[in-house]
């Protein structure tokens, strides 16, 4: 790890801070289609899954976590603030001294914010449509109390784990010198963390929205408590868990 990845992971915290502050409403639309890419994803993986599910279980779990890979696919391709990406680009930023904690806590803020209005707003474009209603009631009746059973620390944790992955895959990618590199390596390290079950804030924000219309009951406090906790855990495995060993293994050259 070379002075010069630090450095050019500095300046995109810088740019993120500039457009924050002197461009809020571009920044803020980026965050919102940022949160229409995970939409996506959520609704190709799940949607997959549920055709799959009730024949070949083993093979829809595979599949819908190689699908899920194609949000971190197009946010980093197309574009976007996603607030876990964004967790480990401002920590490093604040680390090397070229930003300030409040600009970090400010765009994880807006980030977290516009994702949120995306991602709740597209899955309620969906649900109107009436699509694959059918599949998606009976899978998510089967899925959605086991994500809500988890205790508080295997929520942190799985948050930890899943953002330590999410940007690594935005870290290798940002490495790789041609496009079907970044693919193969990002969609890899994105399907370990769905494949696995950890979880992932924003996508969570999708996935609760279209639980509260597909699922016969849905506890709201179990609700808040994992979007509590994952939210935390996230931000520590990109700030910290992998930021950090980034930082001090990074040398002059």
């Amino acid at each position: 790890m070379l002075k010069i990845d630090m450095d050019n992971i500095s300046t995109a915290a810088e740019d993120k801070v500039e457009v924050c502050n002197l461009h809020l409403p571009i920044f803020f639309m980026r965050a919102i289609v940022a949160g229409f890419f995970i939409v996506v994803a959520v609704l190709l993986s799940h949607i997959t899954t549920a055709i799959l599910f009730p024949k070949y279980p083993e093979i829809a779990r595979i599949f819908g976590a190689f699908l899920f890979s194609i949000a971190i696919v197009l946010i980093v391709f197309i574009g976007g603030e996603l607030f876990t990406g964004n967790n480990m680009t401002m920590a490093l930023g604040v680390y090397n001294r070229r930003c300030k904690i409040r600009d970090m806590l400010k765009v994880w803020g807006i980030s977290y914010i516009g994702n949120f209005i995306g991602a709740s707003s597209l899955s309620l474009i969906f649900i109107g449509s009436g699509s694959a209603r059918e599949e998606m009631v009976a899978y998510y009746n089967n899925m959605i109390q086991a994500k809500l059973s988890a205790s508080p620390t295997e929520l942190l944790l799985r948050g930890i784990l899943c953002n330590f992955l999410v940007c690594l895959a935005v870290w290798t990618g940002t490495r790789m010198k041609t496009e079907s590199g970044k693919l193969i390596v990002m969609f890899c390290i994105i399907m370990t963390f769905v494949v696995a079950g950890f979880e992932h804030s924003i996508a969570n924000i999708s996935i609760f929205t279209l639980a509260a219309f597909f699922c016969d009951s849905l506890n709201g406090m179990a609700v808040l408590q994992n979007m509590v906790l994952v939210t935390i855990g996230n931000v520590i495995g990109g700030a910290i868990l992998l930021s950090v060993p980034l930082k001090l293994m990074s040398w002059h050259k």
